[in-house]
């Protein structure tokens, strides 16, 4: 997409925020050099007695997990912010609309350019975490399940891009004030994510590994070793689960309490076979709700302008 083939509004839209869309570029194209780099260098130190290249790596890979979980909040404040609420707080959207634009096309021109630049951004991240997570996956920090690691590996960072950008239309159009409209939909986005984030371990059942209650014995030793725990503790004959002061540590039958019978261990998990079906969950739920964004900021958009 160039400014030479767009024509009349996308044209504008990209005129009017080339120098935002070149740094955006710029900073992906630099975070995936940066990446294939580290990747390289990583490659070139194994088996050295001072790995610097792997703790490089994951010194990178530690900052790519927190930043790119603020990629949809920027998503959302540009959007809100300098692409729809300065023009309406400015009034100069009126002058589109006497270019023989109606205000769906208004609207649907300017998403558009910011949906496309979105979408492509987003891929090119969450395939840049996955050149260097190659090297560091599996290990402290970088489990498939890890705050940070599970929304900058998959589509669902694509999808929360989508998202915040249709709360940004939404609020937008709302708020009418710029810096306000960034700051709601950054904080809009972030709560959404926040909240799905702590959510999306309910959505599929864990697995119970149980072993006997016997001095050295453990459930965990049935646990994968790249599986999300989510629960420990003790059994009675009856199958009742026990909170972990019935028996004083390290577990042992003599140092529990005589009006218990503990019978085993439980541990509950999640296998990394659940990674897709959860990226997928989530990716559709975030679309999901996208689409109930854009829809709303549509119809707002014709309530206000006909």
């Amino acid at each position: 997409m160039t400014t030479i083939s767009l024509k009349g509004p996308y044209w504008v839209t990209v005129r009017q925020h080339r120098r935002v869309l070149i740094l955006a570029a710029a900073a992906v194209a630099l975070s995936l050099v940066s990446m294939a780099w580290l990747r390289y260098w990583d490659s070139r130190t194994v088996g050295l007695d001072r790995d610097h290249g792997h703790a490089l790596l994951r010194a990178g890979m530690d900052w790519a997990a927190t930043g790119f979980l603020f990629v949809p909040l920027l998503v959302g404040g540009f959007v809100a912010g300098p692409l729809i609420a300065r023009e309406l707080e400015s009034g100069t959207y009126k002058l589109a609309l006497t270019q023989s634009v109606t205000p769906s096309r208004w609207l649907a021109s300017k998403l558009l350019v910011a949906g496309a630049v979105t979408l492509a951004g987003t891929l090119v991240l969450v395939g840049t975490f996955r050149l260097g997570w190659g090297n560091v996956g599996s290990s402290y920090r970088f489990q498939w399940y890890d705050q940070g690691v599970f929304e900058a590996s998959g589509p669902v960072l694509v999808a929360y891009g989508l998202l915040a950008l249709a709360v940004g239309a939404v609020l937008g159009q709302l708020i009418r004030r710029t810096v306000v409209a960034m700051a709601a939909a950054g904080a809009v986005t972030g709560v959404v994510l926040l909240v799905l984030s702590t959510l999306r371990w309910d959505w599929l059942a864990v697995r119970t590994a149980t072993a006997p209650f016997t001095s050295g014995n453990s459930a965990m030793a049935l646990v994968p070793a790249d599986a999300r725990l989510a629960d420990t503790g003790l059994l009675t004959s009856s199958g009742e689960r026990l909170e972990g002061w019935f028996c004083a540590e390290p577990f042992d039958p003599a140092l529990c309490r005589d009006d218990v019978t503990v019978a085993s261990y439980f541990a509950d998990y999640q296998p990394a076979s659940y990674y897709w079906p959860l990226q997928l969950i989530e990716t559709g739920i975030v679309l999901a709700l996208a689409a109930l964004a854009l829809l709303a900021a549509f119809r707002i958009l014709r309530t206000r302008h006909g």
